[in-house]
Parts: structure tokens; sequence; C-alpha cells
């Protein structure tokens, strides 16, 4: 049975730092892509970042560009979100998902933000951005 388990979220003041933590259990690691996403109180669920786990080629929103970086340690099955700079509209509820990678005979096996391609969820995690 596919697990995931989000940690690593709080309170912090704009422009601090926090990491998210995301313990995955019950599949290959290897063989699967993990996303994070978010959802702020009365916005839809938006994909923030994904990782493909096998080459670890990564995919970024422009939301976040430049402040939050996705990681995989294959060795922990864990994938982590540093998020830096942190804004207030980076406050929401942030979900880790995983899913097989999609593939193209160009690219190979990469992840994209799709919501609506990951089917194994965590509980999620609260972060909170005070201005």
């Amino acid at each position: 049975e596919v697990h995931l388990v989000e940690s690593g979220g709080g309170l912090v003041q704009a422009g601090g730092s926090l990491r998210l933590s995301c313990a995955a259990s019950g599949f290959t690691f290897d063989d699967y892509a993990i996303a994070w996403f978010r959802q702020a109180p009365g916005k839809e669920r938006e994909g923030v970042a994904c990782i493909e786990s096998s080459d670890g080629s990564t995919l970024y929103a422009d939301s976040v560009k430049g402040r939050f970086t996705i990681s995989s340690d294959n060795a922990k099955n864990t994938v982590y979100l540093q998020m830096n700079s942190l804004k207030v509209e980076d406050t929401a509820i942030y979900y880790c998902a995983a899913d097989r990678p999609l593939y193209s005979s160009h690219t190979g096996y990469y992840c994209i933000t799709d919501r609506n391609v990951y089917n194994y969820w965590g509980q999620g995690t609260q972060v909170t951005v005070s201005s």
C-alpha cells in the first residue's frame, strides 16, 4: 500500500525558510515521480514542483522558481521541498503526491505538476507565512 507522510510545516515570517519532507513507502521509489502541491483557502490545489526519482529531473511552477528546491534522497525514500524567501502568498496546505512518471521517446521519463496524473496523496502539512 502506497503511503506518503508530509512533515516540516509551520509558521514562519516572510523572507524565512522551511524544509518540507515527504516520506514514502509501499512502492519502488525509483520508479515513481513525486510532486508537491499546495492549496490555499478558497483556491484550487496547484502544482508547486515535481521530481522524477530515477534521474532527478525536476519541474517548478513559475511562482516558486528560484525560491523553492525539490530534491530526493532515494536511500531514505524521501523527497524534500526547500522553501526560501517565503512570501505571505505561499501560505497553504502542502501535499506530496506520487505516481508513475510520464514517458516520451524524446525526453525519457519526466514529471509534471498536473494533479490529475497523481493517484497517491499524503495528508498535507500546513505552511503559514506571516507578514
